[in-house]
């Protein structure tokens, strides 16, 4: 399956259903003119199917996270065979980067328009992909195809049979390794150059599932977060460069505005444990009977131990004790590792909204954020933004940590990989030709 427009190895986008775009009427229409091409039935590819197909897909999206972020969407129209305009309610940069996620490819009659073709084996759990020739995708022939091509298998293992599997040189490329079996490749035979690791963009962080005992009011949950030195976190597992933060949007985001590096200014761990502290004895001397104990859901791997007992240590330091439990177990806080989808707070506000029930939410950051989408003005959008951000800080649904991890184990004749911020690596131009 794909969508009107897909990534390339590198995060950029690059025609696919749609070869060409214009944009018009200053940011708010998007018109679209499809390529040459036909369904798997031979059916030509038509506007009128991409109306029907996306409207469809739009009605599926709605109340999750990608259906939020989709809310500009406002209409899609047919305007003749071959060309689909897509009206926003305000101006959206990074809209075409949407429109590339994996959700939004078209299946017509049960099948995609490519670029590749599936099949499956019943034996074993495995998926054979195959690119399509190009006269099948519109585009101009090319002599001895099936020769050029590669195809791809592809199969789901866990952490330790994928890099047992790469070390053997059975597989060419692990994907969508995370912090939680990092170690794993770590304490492995392989040498480092092998291993990259994606500059990814998004969420990382605790969310709190419940606001009762020591986590009913917001200072002393603010004050778990202030007792984490997030530095000291990532230090176990050897990773340069990742960047840690206090903040749910990246500071960086907020063009033009010099936003401080830490939320709590220049005070020290040393003073900000002090405060927290504090915080804690005071529920402590007004509720005797019951012990300060938060637990952390996490997912299994040697990664979440090692995290876990990084943010054990921080929180003992304020009289807290924190107890490790499974993801989905029902613990106070979960790890929240999410991969951005665009580059705007309003990805980051949209994690949040209310309606998505992932933990504490905040109904005036959601009505702050559906003001933004009307907004046609770049400061007035961002001063919602701000200010949405402000709600769900003082509300402190959300303990950040920093960036998520994602990483992969490359074979080095794979030159169609590239590291990227979205974390997404399109399978198709591995099967290209490289000469």
């Amino acid at each position: 399956m794909e969508g009107l427009v897909a990534l390339d190895p590198a995060g950029r986008i690059v025609p696919a259903i749609a070869e060409r775009w214009i944009i018009a009427d200053d940011g708010r229409s998007y018109i679209f003119r499809l390529r040459d091409s036909s369904w798997p039935g031979g059916e030509p590819v038509a506007a009128e199917d991409i109306e029907r197909t996306l409207k469809d897909l739009l009605a599926r999206l709605e109340g999750t996270s990608l259906g939020y972020d989709l809310a500009k969407l406002t209409e899609v129209r047919a305007m003749t065979g071959r060309v689909v305009e897509l009206r926003l309610s305000s101006p959206m940069p990074d809209f075409l980067r949407l429109l590339a996620q994996p959700e939004l490819g078209f299946v017509h009659q049960g099948s995609g328009a490519g670029p590749m073709v599936m099949s499956r084996d019943d034996e074993f759990p495995i998926a054979r992909l195959s690119a399509l020739p190009p006269e099948s995708r519109g585009l101009p022939a090319r002599q001895d195809w099936e020769a050029l091509a590669s195809p791809i298998t592809v199969r789901s293992l866990g952490s330790t049979q994928a890099i047992e599997a790469f070390s053997n040189g059975e597989v060419d490329l692990i994907l969508n390794g995370r912090l939680s079996n990092l170690p794993e490749v770590e304490l492995g035979p392989l040498s480092r150059g092998a291993i990259q690791v994606d500059p990814a963009l998004g969420l990382f962080g605790l969310v709190f599932r419940r606001e009762e005992g020591l986590l009913e009011d917001p200072e002393r949950r603010e004050a778990l977060s202030m007792a984490i030195d997030r530095s000291a976190l990532i230090e176990p597992f050897g990773l340069g460069g990742w960047q840690a933060t206090s903040w749910i949007v990246p500071r960086e985001l907020y063009e033009g505005r010099q936003i401080a590096a830490s939320r709590w200014g220049d005070q020290s761990l040393d003073e900000l444990r002090a405060i927290a502290a504090s915080r804690i004895a005071r529920w402590m001397s007004e509720s005797p009977d019951r012990e300060p104990v938060v637990s952390i859901g996490l997912p299994p791997g040697p990664g979440s131990d090692l995290l876990f007992q990084g943010i054990a240590d921080a929180w003992a330091t304020i009289g807290v004790r924190a107890q490790k439990m499974p993801s989905g177990a029902g613990a106070d806080v979960e790890l929240h590792d999410r991969l951005a989808r665009y580059s705007s707070p309003r990805w980051f506000l949209n994690q949040f909204n209310c309606g998505l029930d992932i933990g504490l939410c905040s109904l005036e950051a959601d009505a702050l954020v559906r003001e933004a989408l009307e907004a046609s003005e770049p400061l007035q959008k961002q001063a919602l933004y701000l200010e949405a951000h402000g709600e769900l800080l003082a509300r402190e649904a959300f303990i950040p940590l920093g960036a998520p991890v994602r990483w992969s184990l490359v074979r080095g004749a794979l030159q169609s990989y590239q590291p990227n911020p979205w974390g997404l690596h399109p399978l198709f131009p591995l099967s290209q030709p490289t000469t």
